[in-house]
């Protein structure tokens, strides 16, 4: 539902900075999570949040819950076993019936993240505020500097009807089916071209990607394009495969939530996500490589 949906509803792509003040204002189950962070610097993102937040958010990491344990092979981010983030999600005070907003201050570069990954768990009611802490302030809305506890909840309950609202694929199943599948990777050009690699063990792309960098979804505000140029520039890159065909990729999972994020706005769902992404196929010397 977009930013034009009324507060009574469910939000789960984008959310308004003047909806989500109404959701505060008419105090329905609601949990708002700040997933500031910087791949520079890992404490970047903790930081800014204790200086403002929005009010009543708690701040997530990506290093220590959005992702697994790291084992020199599976990349930068990998996810971490769904059970023990279920057990996170229930810390943050989640419950089925509980609208979920998330934010950021890199353009939703990370908020996506935590939106594909409580899609994973199978809860449907998330949404990335549109335009992030810049809007909610452009807005004329407060920001906080206290601390946030949590509510705690039990682990959120991985319901096998429900579950899981998205897909994933690994590493050996995408190379089997290259040939078969729209590959999409969210990296900057000059990364995906091999000209620069400053975090991984190789520069290049995995063969047959096509490259949508993440920034290309947000408008000159940082706000998300309107969903029919969404749909008008992202077609071309699937030709004529339907959603199940395409997946999804970028250097360790993040980023490319961001294209998922985009590709759901325009109502082309159902894409994959290659978690391990391009920071787990460029550690295996066997896995093929492209350039250029």
């Amino acid at each position: 539902m977009s930013d034009a949906a009324a507060p009574a509803g469910v939000f789960d792509t984008l959310i308004s900075a003047q909806d989500l003040r109404r959701l505060i204002d008419c105090h329905r189950p609601l949990v708002i999570l700040d997933a500031s962070f910087d791949l520079s610097d890992a404490a970047a993102g903790e930081l800014a949040h204790r200086a403002a937040h929005l009010p009543g958010a708690l701040h997530v990491h990506l290093d220590r819950d959005l992702s697994g344990p790291k084992t020199g092979r599976n990349g930068r981010h990998p996810l971490p076993d769904r059970a023990v983030f279920a057990a996170t999600a229930g810390h943050w005070g989640i419950t089925p019936n509980t609208q979920v907003v998330v934010y950021d201050c890199q353009g939703a570069m990370f908020a996506a993240r935590v939106w594909w990954m409580l899609r994973w768990l199978g809860h449907a009611p998330v949404a990335v505020l549109d335009g992030g802490l810049t809007a909610w302030q452009a807005a004329g809305f407060a920001v906080d500097s206290a601390g946030v506890s949590p509510r705690p909840q039990v682990a959120y309950p991985i319901r096998t009807e429900t579950f899981p609202l998205v897909r994933t694929i690994d590493a050996d199943t995408l190379q089997g089916q290259l040939d078969h599948l729209a590959l999409i990777d969210a990296r900057s050009p000059e990364r995906f071209r091999g000209e620069v690699e400053p975090l991984d063990a190789q520069a290049g792309h995995i063969p047959g990607a096509r490259n949508r960098y993440f920034k290309d979804n947000l408008a000159a505000d940082g706000r998300f394009k309107p969903a029919e140029m969404l749909r008008a520039e992202l077609l071309p890159l699937i030709g004529a495969r339907p959603a199940s065909g395409v997946v999804n990729q970028c250097g360790s999972g993040v980023t490319a939530c961001h294209n998922l994020l985009a590709m759901a706005i325009a109502g082309i769902d159902g894409a994959a996500l290659y978690a391990g992404s391009w920071s787990e196929w460029s550690s295996d010397p066997q896995r093929p490589v492209a350039r250029g």
